[in-house]
């Protein structure tokens, strides 16, 4: 390294961008004023160009090959650099270029490489750089030791991770931890268990890898059990429970797991807001979901990407579509997703004609629309009878975004056409359709025929319904509603009749209702509701 530093507002400078722009600027400054041939200089930019988009590895790289005697700390920053990108193999063949150079690799080189061969799951190479870190006397460095434990039992070979645990002299949580995270990664909970149990000391990250696993494996008591045994608990203890819930569509549990949070004074993040969020619209519990958006501007929390399409879809589902759209407005960065919750709200509530106006824009800004876009487009349309708007949106997706029709864009058209009565295109749709089985698209096109009245109609597809799922309610209810409909008693004797012989039994009516902030769930036909 050269004698002189250069000067500190320079450095500063570096540390400071923000974007490649900012960094391109110090770099050209560096190459202007000669400050870039220091070793110092040139390690913190390559650094900071590092931590931007992998794309901005590349970048790094050229940075590197151009530097003069680069020191063992600008080795290691590339290494680490295209370890943690999306190509890996880079890190080991910049280390094998050290390797035959003038810098030795230290005890921060190798812990590096090894995290590039567990990304590759390339325990050949890991067994090669085992034997290398034996062969220079660094076999007994815990960060090391802890390196290739993780390589290991991330590739499969426990028996090897477990081997080399033991004969550690030093052994820390964390090297307990690279075992346990590898076995929770595969699944393998039992033996993630077994050593859990057997762990002299655990850490928050020992339990949260447990409370994730049994998460991921759907055992949400499991978990729960667990969360509960908690010494302490971090955002991610808390994220990880209420993820579970809300995964197990046990929401009512998810706003409990929230307020909870609350009074243990832990601070809520994006992804514990985006759970609460969605539960608040699965419940239809707007006040609650008020509550977090204030607590959200209170905190000064940014709301784009992922929260600004968790409230919209959450006013949207709680029955304010003038909310959600005050707040699609108010977003300056929209995602697809962001569109495609304001499209699916204003389908929902019946705005036809305004989500033809939003999707207009979401064109005009450049979004690409996708398969779920287009499926609120078109219930958007069949909702208002928009027939003609309808198929021209149905042909915009096939011909000029290239999207092939799935079953649910193809019930929309047929809910469509069997609003405004085609009934025949309607059908002649359905038949037409690559779709063997399509129960919901028949069960469309028989409410429409019950609509219109058209008996001999929904007799055909009711037979249809029946052979695709002769256990399935639907069918029955709806063609025995229609002949009661004309008084046609008979025929419902017939087919409750049917129905009593089939063991098919019609799922009960269910509504939710919120009373200060408490969602109440009521089911057809029971009695008192505590």
């Amino acid at each position: 390294m050269s004698a002189w530093l250069p000067p500190p507002s320079i450095v500063s400078l570096t540390e400071m961008t923000t974007s490649l722009s900012e960094l391109h600027q110090s770099h050209a400054h560096m190459v202007k004023t000669g400050l870039i041939r220091d070793t110092f200089a040139a390690s913190r930019i390559i650094t900071f160009a590092a931590t931007f988009d992998p794309q901005t590895i590349t970048y790094a790289n050229s940075i590197f090959t151009h530097t003069d005697n680069p020191n063992s700390y600008i080795w290691n920053t590339i290494i680490r650099a295209y370890a943690n990108s999306s190509t890996p193999e880079q890190s080991l063949l910049v280390f094998y270029q050290m390797l035959h150079g003038s810098v030795f690799p230290d005890n921060y080189t190798f812990p590096f490489v090894l995290k590039a061969c567990s990304n590759l799951c390339s325990v050949e190479e890991g067994e090669q750089i085992h034997g290398h870190i034996l062969k220079i006397g660094m076999g007994f460095d815990v960060y090391i030791q802890n390196s290739l434990i993780h390589m290991y039992a991330i590739s499969g070979c426990f028996d090897k991770a477990r081997n080399l645990l033991d004969k550690m002299l030093e052994r820390d949580v964390i090297s307990w931890n690279a075992i346990l995270s590898a076995n929770v990664g595969r699944g393998l909970m039992e033996q993630a268990r077994r050593l859990f149990d057997e762990m002299p000391e655990r850490n928050v990250e020992s339990w949260n890898f447990m409370i994730s696993g049994y998460v991921g494996s759907g055992l949400i008591e499991e978990a729960r059990s667990l969360f509960d045994e908690m010494p302490k608990r971090d955002v991610v203890s808390w994220n990880s429970i209420i993820t579970g819930y809300a995964h197990a569509s046990r929401f009512s549990e998810v706003l409990v797991l929230f307020e909870d949070m609350q009074f243990a004074k832990v601070k809520s993040d994006g992804c514990t807001l985006v759970n609460v969020l969605s539960a608040c619209a699965r419940l239809g519990a707007l006040s609650q979901g008020e509550w977090v958006h204030a607590y959200m501007d209170k905190n000064e929390i940014k709301i784009d990407g992922f929260l600004a399409t968790a409230l919209v879809d959450m006013y949207s589902k709680c029955g304010s579509i003038e909310k959600a759209l005050r707040m699609f407005n108010r977003t300056l960065r929209k995602d697809i997703s962001t569109w495609n919750s304001i499209l699916a709200g204003l389908s929902t509530h019946g705005y036809g004609e305004h989500a033809l106006k939003i999707f207009s824009e979401m064109l005009a800004d450049g979004f690409a629309p996708n398969e779920v876009t287009f499926v609120s487009v078109l219930s958007a349309c069949s909702r208002a009878g928009l027939l003609d708007e309808g198929r021209r949106v149905f042909d915009l997706m096939v011909e000029v975004h290239g999207i092939k029709p799935t079953v649910e864009h193809y019930g929309c058209m047929v809910d469509l056409l069997g609003r405004v009565g085609m009934l025949e295109e309607a059908e002649e749709l359905v038949r037409t359709m690559p779709f063997e089985e399509a129960p919901m698209v028949w069960e469309s096109l028989l409410g429409a025929c019950r609509s219109h009245g058209d008996v001999e109609m929904a007799e055909r597809v009711a037979r249809k319904l029946l052979e695709l799922n002769p256990l399935d309610s639907s069918g029955y209810v709806q063609l025995s509603n229609m002949y009661a409909s004309m008084g046609r008693w008979n025929d419902v004797r017939e087919v409750r009749r049917k129905m009593k012989a089939q063991q098919v039994r019609k799922e009960p009516g269910c509504s939710m209702i919120e009373v200060d902030g408490i969602v109440h769930e009521f089911l057809a036909g029971e009695g008192l509701h505590s």
